[in-house]
């Protein structure tokens, strides 16, 4: 058997890549009928999604414990997969103020391959070292492997490298029973099911791919103190209308007036956390910082810290 009568093969066992005869007529079909079939098949994704919830969470836990510790968080595919981990890391910035050294996207073929497809990347092991090789993984990291397939070298490469270095590892494919979560600490299989188009895992599979990223990385923050409920105190203002957001924050979660606002964000050097430390605490800038750093930037926790005739008023 040839090589590519092999992956053929293979592919033909995947449910991402199945072939649906009940949709071979679709390209018949009025725009708006075509336009619910496939948002039908969208509905779908969150359900698979929710079916791997405890996988999830107990990823996530463990990943938050490494990045407490200083580890990072670092996501690793090809094609869709492993734009969606560069996607997501990249959002982790400007939402959490995490420095773009914490959660790092890798895909197959360097950063090129976000725009055009680099010919070969994905199914080579060796690249995948290498590029962890490049970051300097420690035991104390976290790399996530993605791909739809759960077949990709590129990705269980990751995972290998990785998890032979002590460092805990996530598979994230579309298929049950994958190679890839095989390989990894924890797997995680989002079965989606055949695509609208046969197999075209950028639909279903990707969307379920952004779906528990979303998951991974806000629920990681959040366990990591960069939310106080659900505000997002450590975003960074890096534009008028992120700067504005940080003054709603401030005031959802005091109730101060706007010119107390205004103070404790000039006293805190614009940083949301520490201003809400210095309106709720009755602190000064610097010892709001201090607080923070004590808790490890938990403000519920430094918020237990502040003096005793503080507060002026109520956390909530």
């Amino acid at each position: 058997m040839t090589a590519y009568a092999e992956l053929r093969a293979q592919l033909a066992t995947l449910t991402t890549e199945a072939f649906r005869p009940e949709l071979a007529e679709i390209d018949r079909l009025p725009t708006l009928e075509i336009a619910r079939l496939m948002n039908a098949e969208d509905a779908t994704v969150p359900a698979a999604v929710a079916g791997e919830l405890e996988t999830i969470a107990a990823a996530i836990d463990g990943i938050a414990e490494r990045m407490a510790r200083g580890g990072r968080l670092i996501y690793a595919g090809a094609g869709t997969a492993g734009r969606m981990g560069v996607l997501d890391a990249s959002e982790c910035p400007p939402t959490f103020n995490t420095d773009p050294s914490e959660v790092i996207g890798l895909i197959a073929g360097g950063p090129s391959a976000m725009v055009k497809a680099v010919e070969g990347a994905e199914d080579s092991r060796e690249l995948a070292a290498e590029d962890l090789t490049e970051l300097a993984l420690t035991a104390e990291d976290t790399v996530i492997g993605i791909s739809a397939s759960g077949r990709t070298p590129y990705a269980i490469g990751a995972v290998e490298f990785a998890r032979e270095r002590g460092a805990l590892t996530v598979g994230l494919s579309c298929n049950a029973g994958s190679a890839l979560a095989a390989a990894a600490d924890h797997g995680i299989e989002v079965v989606v099911g055949p695509e609208l188009l046969t197999g075209s895992t950028r639909l279903k599979a990707g969307t379920a791919q952004k779906l528990v990223l979303n998951l991974i990385s806000t629920l990681t923050m959040i366990r990591l103190g960069k939310t106080y409920g659900n505000l997002m105190v450590d975003m960074r203002s890096s534009n008028e209308k992120l700067r504005a957001r940080a003054r709603r924050i401030v005031s959802l979660a005091t109730g101060a007036p706007d010119a107390e606002i205004e103070a404790a964000l000039t006293a805190s050097d614009g940083e949301v956390k520490q201003a809400i430390l210095v309106i709720l605490g009755g602190v000064d800038g610097p010892t709001a910082a201090e607080l923070l750093t004590a808790s490890q930037g938990h403000l519920r926790a430094a918020l237990t810290q502040t003096p005793p005739q503080a507060p002026a008023r109520t956390p909530r």
